[in-house]
């Protein structure tokens, strides 16, 4: 009877709307409550504005990395370098917006909003201050930090600029990140989603414009490029920060609770530190395997560069589902409901099964044809299109894996994911990479099939520690 009363409210019949009803409600927002519909709508609400949200966070980088490699070889190296630095931010980014999204989501499962408020209030201000010594590197030592990446002159007597102005205005991409995690944890994922479509379309109008000029406009070059990206993001921070006075549909902050509130900062930073540690993991990890990659060769290295470009861009769906399942966690268990949050997970973890398992199909048949898309080169196509094939093998695991993660995280137990990543990927995923590609002589495979059992098996033992439920009694 529930199932039929909760469609209804939305002017649904008992059977259910149609799919473009419900895609429209999607993209549109509702003030549906997560934990009360029926869980298939609840998981299509959230996951759809979610994987939409990826897709405009993605187009960011494919939009300048387009704009600026027009300007030579040592653009692109500048921005590549650049985005070393960017990925240290990332980390402290996304794994403070996993500790907002778990807390905001609990918060609002409990239909305390008050405190929801407080705690985005508190996160916007840690945000804030976490960008401040990344603002001061980048304003002042930009030569330095690209001397020290070793580029060349033309980065550091012309590029340093890009340098300086995605560093110093760094406290746009934390907000966004940050904030967006506040309006996901919510329940308003169509906001978060909208946020960056309104950030996208400024940077897409904008970038080809500062770069290479038109009319009164001057050429500014790569600083063009940077100066774009910071008003995109900047104006998507407005936006972000009036919806959220304003009030969105599930989350609304008051001027009068803009102070500081030590209890519930440290609850932030305290859940955040797993969060923040997973990231940095994760990120190390693939700086090492590529640094046994370049022992084999550059084609290796390019190989494998196509290859987690076009495995990012295939699992979008599915990372949104997961994000979908920490929201639907973090608010069922706030409601008192750890049986229907459990059942969140399961349901959402079959769902990003059975998409992984049709993306396996495509890189078993079609791997050749995807790499060629990216490049003609016969070396990097072959070990690239093998690697694609080894992931074929592992993706219906992986699936598992990415949702039972987010589980935890949506949970608030951000500790337990960084402590199965060190051991799986720092003392199993790199040593066996190292073993298998340089003492056994297995090149690039070595590192591909060591990728293969390491996160299989990382992915089963996530899956059996989320079944013995010690996530239901964490308290955030």
């Amino acid at each position: 009877m529930k199932e039929v009363e909760s469609y209804s409210t939305t002017g649904d019949t008992a059977g259910g709307s149609s799919i473009w009803r419900q895609l429209k409600n999607a993209i549109q927002g509702t003030e549906e409550d997560y934990t009360e519909i029926p869980m298939k709508k609840a998981i299509f609400l959230l996951a759809v504005p979610m994987i939409l949200e990826l897709v405009m966070e993605s187009t960011f980088a494919v939009v300048d990395i387009f704009f600026v490699s027009k300007l030579g070889p040592s653009a692109v190296a500048t921005v590549g370098l650049t985005e070393t630095y960017l990925f240290l931010l990332y980390s402290i980014g996304m794994g403070l917006a996993m500790s907002v999204t778990a807390i905001i989501a609990r918060r609002v499962g409990e239909k305390n909003k008050k405190d929801a408020a407080v705690s985005a209030i508190q996160s916007i201000i840690l945000a804030s201050m976490a960008s401040l010594p990344f603002a001061i590197a980048g304003i002042f030592f930009a030569k330095d930090m690209l001397t020290l990446m070793g580029a060349d002159q033309w980065s550091i007597n012309h590029g340093y600029r890009y340098t300086q102005w995605m560093l110093g205005g760094n406290v746009v991409i934390m907000l966004l990140f940050v904030i967006n995690a506040i309006f996901r944890g919510a329940g308003d994922a169509a906001i978060a989603m909208r946020i960056l479509w309104i950030s996208n379309g400024i940077n897409i109008v904008l970038c080809p414009l500062l770069i290479f000029g038109w009319g009164p406009i001057p050429a500014l070059g790569i600083e063009g490029a940077a100066i774009a990206t910071n008003i995109g993001r900047g104006a998507g921070v407005l936006t972000q920060l009036w919806i959220l006075v304003k009030g969105g549909k599930h989350i609304q902050v008051k001027l009068s609770q803009l102070c500081w509130n030590a209890k519930s900062m440290l609850g932030i930073l305290r859940t955040s530190v797993g969060g923040i540690g997973q990231m940095i993991v994760a990120m190390t990890s693939w700086i090492f395997l590529m640094r046994i990659l370049a022992e084999i060769g550059s084609e290796a290295v390019a190989g494998a560069t196509i290859t987690i470009r076009i495995m990012m861009f295939t699992m979008m769906p599915a990372w949104g589902l997961s994000n979908a399942a920490a929201t639907l966690v973090g608010q069922n268990l706030g409601a008192g409901n750890p049986d229907r949050a459990e059942s969140a997970v399961w349901k959402t973890g079959k769902y990003n099964m059975i998409f992984l398992v049709c993306v396996s199909v495509v890189y078993f048949f079609f791997n050749e044809q995807l790499m060629r898309v990216f490049t003609n080169d016969p070396k990097v196509i072959d070990i690239g299109s093998e690697w694609l094939r080894i992931l074929s093998f592992s993706y219906f695991v992986y699936g598992w894996w990415m949702v039972s993660t987010q589980a935890f995280n949506g949970a608030g137990d951000t500790k337990t994911p960084t402590k199965i990543n060190l051991v799986f990927f720092w003392l199993i995923q790199i040593p066996l990479s190292w073993y298998l590609a340089i003492q056994l002589d297995w090149a690039a495979s070595g590192v591909f099939w060591a990728v293969f059992i390491s996160e299989t098996s990382v992915g089963l033992f996530s899956l059996w520690l989320f079944n013995r439920g010690g996530w239901k009694t964490v308290k955030v």
